[in-house]
């Protein structure tokens, strides 16, 4: 009797969530960047999440680009054979749904590990599959959401300048632009009139239990509303032991809901304002307590050492820092003549401390410490990269934050209405 009354209260709430949501103007096309398969398996949450919504997209490209763990094309190969095995349940309520070989077509291998320290190196099948869906014909442009590194969305910049215009970038960035510190260097630096949103704070709204009732809270989600739901379902319990993260969900929530043209809107996926310069501070020295930089700002350490023969752009030391996570290695580059170098993003507010080592003769250890505050993007400097006015990212607002979490409450405000419109969705396959 209590499970037929819960029932009859969430099919009162779907229509109030239903109703929150508004209309896209036209089905956008969409290429997906992911590290599934590596180190955190969000990715595999938010990929269950695509493949339930994908009548809702012009899906043009399945990218697997781990800038670091062992992901490959495979993972998403695996996903797609889940949701074909659900595929009859979901048509019978929706038949825009795509067939599993369409999704199979589009699936591309990007690159493994992240870009040395000029931020590219050779094209991928990847890359070369987001410029090829780039250049279609047709006025939409062609949305790119990144789920992790931007190793081949550099690459295919650097491979092809035209597409800049062609492509929108919706970038969960936070700790994926520690691993990707290079490649978004690069980007920063020569595509300043690209059209990007870099969202390090907003995504974290959608798995935060802050106001949640019960049902919907993260470790009681899955037994309200997946449980015994289809093979996708069954799969989704392997990841997190069923409890929703999702972190890289908000890229398809902004271009499902709304007009994605206008990053300032409220949306599902967060609410963006402009910025005009990405922080970053270059040290020709060790740093110490006296040195503070901001969050997701990017350090640039160049210093001196051995003249050796050994081609430019190779990783030769290694970076070790003592972070609250734990300890974290960081490869640095030779750039020729005895220069060395190497880029550093933090992701929280923190005291880290570093040493610097090699095993090449006569490199010198090295050590220091500096200070991260939780101001971001922060005041302008000289060594920052000058943006254009197409570049958008987590509202400053300080009634926005989650706890440290730059404009997280753009996205939590909607998170009822997303879970619950997810829920409907579950219920077809149970």
């Amino acid at each position: 009797m209590m499970k037929k009354v819960l029932f009859i209260y969430w099919l009162a709430l779907v229509p109030l969530a239903l109703m929150a949501q508004n209309p896209v103007p036209a089905k956008p096309r969409i290429l997906i960047s992911t590290d599934i398969g590596g180190t955190d398996p969000d990715d595999n949450q938010s990929m269950t999440h695509f493949l339930m919504y994908s009548d809702r997209f012009e899906t043009e490209g399945l990218v697997s680009s781990p800038s670091y763990g062992n992901g490959t094309k495979q993972n998403l190969l695996a996903m797609i054979d889940l949701y074909e095995k659900d595929l009859p349940k979901l048509r019978q309520h929706n038949r825009g749904y795509p067939s599993p070989d369409a999704l199979r077509a589009v699936c591309k291998q990007g690159r493994h590990g992240a870009a040395p320290f000029k931020g590219y190196t050779s094209a991928t099948e990847g890359s070369d599959w987001v410029i090829k869906c780039a250049k279609k014909p047709g006025k939409q442009p062609l949305w790119v959401l990144v789920w992790g590194g931007l190793e081949d969305v550099a690459q295919a910049l650097h491979d092809d300048p035209s597409i800049q215009s062609r492509i929108r970038v919706y970038w969960i960035g936070g700790p994926n632009k520690k691993w990707s510190a290079n490649s978004y260097a690069y980007i920063a630096r020569n595509f300043p009139n690209l059209w990007f949103i870099e969202a390090n704070g907003s995504y974290n709204g959608f798995f935060s239990n802050t106001g949640s009732p019960d049902s919907l809270n993260t470790r009681n989600y899955y037994d309200h509303y997946i449980r015994e739901a289809g093979f996708l379902g069954n799969d989704f319990k392997n990841y997190y032991k069923g409890n929703p993260k999702m972190g890289d969900t908000p890229s398809l929530l902004y271009v499902m809901d709304g007009d994605p043209a206008n990053p300032s809107r409220e949306s599902w996926g967060g609410s963006f304002e402009p910025f005009t310069h990405s922080p970053r501070t270059i040290f020709n020295r060790n740093t110490t307590l006296t040195d503070t930089v901001g969050v997701y700002s990017v350090m640039e350490f160049h210093f001196r050492g051995p003249e050796i023969n050994l081609a430019t752009d190779s990783a030769c030391f290694t970076m070790v820092v003592q972070a609250q996570i734990g300890e974290q290695k960081w490869p640095g580059y030779y750039l020729g003549k005895g220069h060395y170098a190497i880029m550093y993003v933090p992701k929280q507010a923190e005291t880290l401390t570093y040493s610097i080592r090699s095993t090449i003769p006569g490199f010198a250890t090295q050590t220091g410490t500096f200070v991260v505050n939780n101001i971001w993007p922060g005041k302008q400097d000289a060594d920052d990269f000058r943006l254009g006015p197409n570049w958008f990212t987590d509202r400053k607002d300080p009634a926005l934050f989650d706890g440290r979490q730059q404009g997280a409450k753009t996205v939590l405000k909607w998170r009822r209405d997303i879970l619950l419109d997810w829920a409907r969705r579950w219920k077809w396959l149970q």
